[in-house]
């Protein structure tokens, strides 16, 4: 009886399935066109798929049309349909998550925001300069924030704002009256689903690094984004970083980068301390902002010679090209490759070791290295201390004081607000005159930066665009020009200060990179958007020969000429740039001394983190004079960015001159005694220094 009504019930079951089947089918053969389009746009999974195609379009055209045309993302989508595809797919992962949300619209237009925020800044980013947007640059927004004014004008910036305003009270409208799903969530189905994405695009990605269609080593970060898309560059950018562990590493194996003999006793790159300083010269790197011949750029035609002193410098002392690691950008980078020998392109793309390893960890730089010798190291830079974490990050490169702009007097501006390099001649001889030993100092300057104005805005110019592709191009050539001719005036009078030195001194000069406008190779000469000029001059007749060289192999190089070899990078650099495994093993020693065990140095890290002296001068309070009702602060060297402080609180001060700063505001009298005077960055409230 039991088993009669058991298979009774099994027929039961299996004939409701079949009428259930059955309906189904006839559901769908009698649906009409519009419910299937109804049915298809309430499936999470085929909107996503839709709407990524759509998204990865406009972010591909923001972020080449600065560069090519409104058509350039249509054209990127048919020329490279497979990277496409697959950069969409990446958007596709992040937007399935909506189908296990009852709020979908909402989750979908968070994501939706993200993507589109980053091609729109990736866009913008591209008009000021040649180096795309990666996550880094999110490390140094407060940097960027900073200098918004040097970039867009006020007007723009209040649009701006006014826009971010509108686009949050959108959101949250859209949380509270937007559509919510009505029917039950299917967790289980959505998540399986949401899951496979995942497997797929994983798997989908190892296909396309194995099969070459991308890659994950971007020599050429621009070049990067317009081959393999920029929702993947992007993020690799994030998911990239620092210098990955070489194969099989180990204490044998970078031991082996050297021979015994360089090694030494203790098995181990560490420096030995020496006072030998005095049979050297003073070593001066000057790195220029955005500093090419203009002459050298096949598109426009000038007036007249822009930098005649430094073609003269060329052609009569040791120069060649030099290939740097930033285009538009990234003057950081040029100083880490010139001061530490290492390749920035070691790292991850995009990245800037000033804002990330360099942050926490000491490196062992040229400034270290001659400081073993005896010499005295010293940064200077006529733009704010923090910019890209300068006056943290040279504490533990070695250098023992740093002059910023918040440490110079009489700064001369650009008409669009950057300091002019001339005053960095009396700078650079404070330095030297400083300290009795010799002095490596690195300048850095600023004047050549963009943004250049595509309006008129130098009246009566000492050079003038005579041909141009367009007038917006012929006026930012135009500037360009005219900050470059003024940089080469400044060459030629720091050049004349230094002949008259009673000191030995080798003078350095460089471009940091080609400056951000509307450049392409064929512009160009030497048809090379990472090719700057340098020059080695000397107070002493300093021979050697022309050489091209990347950044990172400068020092090297300048060591190299003056017969002096001290540091481990630097070593390996002259003993072993003929090898078969250079850029491998250097990458490894960058490994090791950054983020690896230290086995170059014996096990530990012998570099520690300088106190560094902000300027070279002594700022002193000498006596506090009150008349009538209000306090004046005398004393020696200050600064338009020197404030009165008490108790670490900034009062309001106003700059009388070198010597005399005046109070405009009421103290205890019991108090006037404790005031003190600090150094106050130049765009923010962060105290640089303090009188003691």
């Amino acid at each position: 009886m039991n088993k009669e009504t058991n298979e009774s019930r099994k027929f039961d079951k299996f004939e409701k399935l079949d009428r259930k089947v059955e309906q189904t089918i006839q559901e769908v053969e009698t649906m009409t066109n519009r419910q299937r389009l109804h049915k298809l746009t309430h499936n999470s999974f085929a909107v996503a798929a839709l709407w990524s195609l759509i998204l990865n379009l406009i972010i591909e055209t923001l972020g080449r049309f600065p560069t090519t045309s409104i058509w350039g993302g249509i054209q990127f989508a048919l020329h490279e349909p497979i990277v496409f595809i697959y950069n969409a797919m990446i958007i596709f992962t992040t937007l399935v998550i909506a189908s296990v949300f009852k709020r979908r619209v909402f989750v979908y237009t968070i994501v939706s925001l993200f993507w589109l925020i980053i091609g729109i800044v990736n866009g913008v980013i591209l008009t000021q300069r040649m180096t795309p947007f990666t996550v880094k640059d999110l490390s140094i927004l407060d940097d960027g924030l900073t200098i918004v004014t040097n970039y867009l004008s006020t007007w723009e910036i209040a649009l701006a704002i006014v826009g971010v305003v509108i686009a949050i009270g959108l959101l949250v409208l859209l949380y509270i009256k937007g559509p919510k799903k009505g029917l039950p969530v299917k967790w289980k189905r959505n998540l399986i689903g949401i899951g496979l994405v995942i497997v797929i695009t994983f798997g989908t990605t190892s296909f396309m690094i194995s099969s070459g269609k991308v890659e994950t080593f971007f020599g050429n970060l621009a070049y990067a984004y317009r081959d393999y898309g920029v929702v993947y560059c992007f993020t690799n950018t994030w998911l990239n970083t620092g210098i990955s562990k070489p194969d099989g590493y180990s204490k044998e194996s970078m031991l082996d980068i050297f021979n015994s003999d360089e090694l030494g006793d203790d098995k181990a790159m560490l420096l030995e301390q020496k006072d030998e300083d005095d049979k050297h010269p003073n070593i001066i790197f000057l790195q220029l902002e955005s500093f090419i011949d203009p002459m050298t750029i096949k598109s426009i035609e000038l007036s007249e010679e822009v930098c005649p002193t430094f073609r003269r410098l060329v052609e009569n002392y040791p120069s060649g090209q030099l290939t740097v690691p930033a285009c538009g950008a990234g003057t950081a980078n040029v100083e880490f490759e010139v001061m530490t020998g290492l390749s920035a392109k070691f790292f991850g793309p995009g990245e800037y070791p000033y804002k990330s390893i360099l942050r926490e960890k000491t490196v062992e730089t040229l400034g270290y290295d001659l400081k073993s010798l005896g010499y005295s190291a010293h940064a200077i830079h006529n733009h704010r201390a923090v910019f890209y974490n300068r006056n943290t990050v040279f504490a533990n490169m070695g250098m023992d004081t740093f002059t910023s702009i918040e440490y110079m007097n009489n700064v001369e501006k650009t008409p669009k607000n950057w300091a002019k390099d001339d005053g960095l001649v009396e700078c650079m001889l404070d330095a030297l005159n400083s300290t009795e030993s010799r002095d490596m100092i690195y300048t850095i300057s600023v004047q050549g930066h963009g943004k250049y104005p595509g309006e008129q805005v130098l009246q009566n110019p000492k050079v003038t665009v005579t041909s141009a592709p367009t007038e917006e191009l012929k006026w930012k050539f135009e500037y360009y020009a005219n900050q470059i001719r003024e940089m080469d005036q400044f060459i030629d009078r720091l050049t004349k200060e230094f002949e008259k030195y009673d000191e030995p001194i080798v003078l350095v000069m460089y471009g940091d990179h080609i400056p951000a406008i509307d450049l392409k190779e064929e512009d160009l000469a030497n048809n090379n958007l990472y090719g700057t000029e340098y020059v080695i001059w000397s107070n002493f007749g300093l021979q050697g020969n022309d050489e091209d060289l990347h950044s990172y192999q400068l020092a090297a190089h300048v060591m190299e000429m003056l017969d002096m070899q001290v540091g481990t990078v630097f070593t390996y650099q002259q003993n072993h740039k003929n090898s078969e495994t250079y850029l491998s093993d250097l990458k490894a020693l960058g490994y090791d001394m950054l983020y690896g065990d230290y086995h170059i140095y014996g096990g530990k890290n012998p570099f520690e983190r300088v106190k560094m002296k902000m300027g070279v001068k002594d700022i002193k309070i000498e006596d506090v004079v009150k008349i009538g009702d209000k306090y004046y602060i005398k004393g020696k060297n200050f600064t338009e960015y020197s404030k009165v402080t008490l108790d670490g609180q900034t009062l309001k001060t106003i700059y009388l001159g070198e010597n005399i700063l005046g109070l405009l505001e009421d103290v205890d009298p019991e108090d006037a005694e404790n005031m003190k005077v600090s150094q106050i960055e130049k765009k923010g409230n962060e105290i640089l220094s303090t009188t003691e």
